[in-house]
């Protein structure tokens, strides 16, 4: 039988808004932080500029793609993207290292990060899987199990690259969407138990995760070792005040903080841009999150509903993390911050979901 053409409505404009806004400001702040590294490892001050420009345009052109897409389609689709994800992920293994870590797949113009998919894929299998669960998803065996083993796949391949922080943000958006969908409260809280325990069994297994866990209670106590990169991200944000040195003002980013582009962009903003400029980078995320559950409750179906949760929650917990962690508030770990951290694969993905996230909103603005 052939599928009706879904008439599709207006876009969430705030929605949409707040992503070009987190887009931008990414753009232009990659270049501020990372043009004095850029012009010491390449002799080029706008190489970041450049490159995250370019793949902001790509993420562009996917995001448009997905927002005129129906979302239904991917269904079709979820098993061959869980497949390949999967081959990706060991594929991955068997590159070359980078930074001590097997985390991307070089292609001669760019290098490719699989984790950056592996989020994502989970998402679209659950949301998939559990429209057709009903009820069942109160029961553990039947309901809750299946979802933590399928995870737990890919976070496990995920860990041996090694990669502990992406791997807990996959079991921790399992863990928002079962509890979204009715799984039982004493179900949730043995998984979260089970899963604070192996994280800490992983972090005294290795002695580096150890050493930024101790050195998290008191950085200054080792600040010219393992607490160096916090301290300096809390001098960054200490001596930006209320108002900020103003844009390419920053010292931090003058090989103090190792790769002030990356995951410790934060600390340049707040160095830059003050303690105005951080919160409003903080709101953002804050409406991303309000529009992100916005559309699932109004989505016109619980594909659409489950969809929009588990995208909200990949950014969400991903942006919740990385500011904790430059702010002192947890212990180090290397969690980019979405649509503003330098990285091409985590931006193209990132804004190849929210496509699909504003695809929801425009259906559900024609709900009956």
């Amino acid at each position: 039988m052939k599928r009706n053409k879904v008439k599709m409505g207006q876009i969430d404009f705030v929605l949409f808004a707040t992503i070009m806004l987190l887009v931008a400001i990414g753009v232009v702040m990659v270049y501020s932080a990372g043009s004095y590294y850029s012009a010491f490892k390449y002799n080029d001050p706008e190489y970041y500029l450049k490159k995250q420009a370019m793949w902001a345009f790509v993420g562009g052109i996917f995001m448009v793609a997905a927002i005129k897409t129906d979302y239904h389609i991917i269904k079709k689709f979820t098993g061959i993207f869980m497949l390949g994800t999967v081959v990706l992920l060991v594929v991955v293994l068997f590159c070359p290292p980078i930074n001590g870590s097997k985390r991307w797949i070089p292609l001669g113009f760019a290098n490719f990060q699989p984790s950056e998919i592996a989020k994502y894929i989970i998402v679209l299998y659950m949301a998939k899987s559990l429209t057709q669960k009903g009820e069942k998803v109160k029961e553990f065996m039947k309901g809750v199990l299946p979802y933590l083993m399928v995870s737990g796949l890919y976070a496990g391949l995920i860990l041996l690259e090694p990669n502990l922080s992406i791997a807990a943000v996959i079991m921790i958006v399992t863990v928002v969407i079962l509890f979204a969908v009715g799984a039982r409260f004493l179900h949730l809280f043995l998984i979260g138990s089970t899963l604070v325990a192996a994280v800490g069994v992983l972090t005294i297994l290795a002695p580096y995760r150890l050493t930024r866990l101790m050195n998290f209670r008191d950085p200054f106590a080792d600040s010219q070792g393992a607490g160096y990169q916090l301290v300096q991200s809390l001098l960054a944000l200490g001596s930006g005040g209320v108002t900020g040195a103003g844009i390419g003002q920053s010292r931090q980013k003058c090989l103090y903080i190792p790769e002030p582009h990356t995951d410790f962009i934060f600390a340049i903003i707040g160095e830059e841009l003050g303690l105005i400029g951080g919160t409003f980078i903080i709101l953002l995320f804050i409406i991303f999150i309000w529009r992100g559950i916005k559309t699932a409750v109004s989505a016109k179906d619980m594909y659409g509903t489950i969809l929009a949760i588990g995208i909200t929650s990949v950014v969400g917990v991903q942006a919740i993390i990385n500011i904790a962690v430059v702010t002192g508030s947890m212990p180090v770990t290397g969690v980019p911050l979405p649509f503003i951290s330098y990285g091409g694969s985590a931006l193209v993905f990132n804004m190849l979901a929210v496509g699909i996230l504003l695809n929801v909103s425009r259906q559900s603005a024609n709900k009956n």
